[in-house]
């Protein structure tokens, strides 16, 4: 058995208004399963494909009140290409943050609800992921993360060290999935955070079961209402298993 990555949780006072920001960001288009909830993925695109992970924003009432521990990283072609997007982005209602990165070749934006992103200069290793570079998780040990994720997904592991590590569908499409070391402790419910899918015929409880014994726990809330099953990874990012698909 063994889970893939399909699309990153994203909260919000106003789903729809951030919804429609980063569809027009990525280019992507916009579903919504009901009120309240809005799906964005590439046009044309058959979910779940690797080549892209997908956003689903979810509204929720509670403001964002610390930084997020999830933000993407957004792919550029050149300097240009950099310097366009950046303004793009302002005319959208994105603004420049400043999150202590000093002075880096990137851009550290929010959008209009204050999810923070980094709008990359032109890399090579990003030059077919599409629109998303990577989708980056801040911890405190990049090496135990690779160990569980490498381990509760069968994506390939490129990279580890102390201080990052990275993954990538095995397929070798769609953005990365980064861990970046950080000295900044978890204090709070995350506003965004990965959902992971098992293959068709995959048993969930199993599935569940596995990812315990790999080091996810159960963060202790009433799901009794829910088809999918929320756990956490073991720096205690929360995560979401859904149905086989």
């Amino acid at each position: 058995m063994a889970t893939r990555l399909v699309q990153i949780n994203m909260k919000a006072q106003d789903d729809a208004a951030l919804g429609r920001f980063w569809a027009e960001v990525l280019g992507w288009g916009i579903d919504s399963e009901g009120p309240g909830v809005t799906n964005l993925e590439p046009v044309g695109f058959t979910y779940p494909d690797p080549v892209a992970v997908c956003i689903d924003i979810i509204a929720r009432p509670e403001p964002k009140t610390v930084k997020n521990r999830v933000p993407v990283d957004l792919a550029t072609t050149s300097t240009a290409h950099q310097e366009e997007l950046v303004a793009r982005l302002k005319s959208l209602g994105a603004t420049p943050v400043d999150v202590g990165q000093g002075d880096v070749p990137w851009t550290v934006m929010a959008d209009p609800e204050g999810n923070e992103f980094c709008v990359l200069e032109p890399r090579p290793v990003y030059r077919d992921t599409g629109p998303i570079a990577a989708v980056v998780v801040d911890c405190t040990d990049p090496r135990e993360m690779a160990r569980f994720w490498g381990e509760a997904m069968d994506w390939t592991l490129h990279e580890v060290t102390d201080d990052s590590a990275t993954m990538r569908s095995a397929k070798g499409v769609g953005p990365y999935l980064e861990f970046i070391r950080t000295p900044d402790p978890k204090s709070v419910w995350n506003r965004v955070h990965l959902d992971v899918r098992p293959y068709p015929g995959d048993d969930p409880a199993a599935e569940a079961a596995r990812l315990r014994s790999l080091g996810a726990s159960d963060p202790g809330i009433d799901q009794s209402a829910i088809h999918w099953t929320v756990l956490a990874d073991p720096e205690g990012n929360e995560f979401c298993l859904l149905a086989p698909a």
